[in-house]
């Protein structure tokens, strides 16, 4: 429900400290509620998160939001984006302060191109992702609703955040209605 990617983050780290002039890969920071990537719009950094939790969502054109993930240190953003060159592909929203670090389009994509632990390390995360998406898919259709509500407000206890209805509502691509009668079932 959380993803993080520590090796990753190890990784860019190593690269944010030895630049002399620090102008390939920089460090940004976000509040809580601000957009890192908008849905649609072209980014000109490839992000990985330092530190902080961020959403990342759909926006669909009925206004309805679907939660595919929640974000934390290690991270990468916008990488598949610079890949393919083509839009975003997501709203990644900060949910807590968020720090990142920003790498340079042109500067992503010398490193695509000559450095092998980059490239692992994008083979992992993507691979990683495939299994997460088909774990979750596989864990909505064998449990109810209400089994994977209480793993999400675990995780909201674990890491003192706190997630609105909406987004509760969001990540188990259900209704507001329906989370209601799901949290009150838990209770009862």
């Amino acid at each position: 429900m959380l993803r993080t990617n520590l090796t990753f983050l190890d990784f860019i780290t190593k690269l944010y400290e030895k630049q002399e002039r620090k102008e390939d890969v920089i460090l940004k920071q976000f509040a809580k509620g601000q957009k890192l990537l908008i849905q649609n719009d072209n980014s000109s950094k490839v992000m990985l998160m330092k530190e902080g939790i961020a959403k990342c969502y759909f926006s669909e054109e009925n206004d309805k939001e679907f939660i595919l993930e929640f974000l934390g240190n290690g991270e990468i953003m916008g990488e598949i984006e610079c890949i393919r060159n083509t839009p975003c592909l997501c709203n990644i929203e900060a949910m807590t302060h968020v720090s990142v670090y920003a790498l340079s389009v042109p500067y992503f994509r010398e490193l695509l191109k000559n450095n092998l632990e980059l490239n692992a390390l994008l083979v992992d995360a993507f691979a990683e992702r495939i299994v997460n998406t088909s774990k979750r898919a596989s864990f909505q259709q064998l449990y109810t609703v209400e089994h994977s509500l209480r793993k999400l407000l675990d995780l909201q206890s674990e890491q003192d955040i706190q997630l609105s209805k909406e987004d509760l509502a969001a990540y188990l691509g259900i209704s507001v209605r329906s989370l209601n009668r799901s949290l009150k079932n838990l209770e009862g």
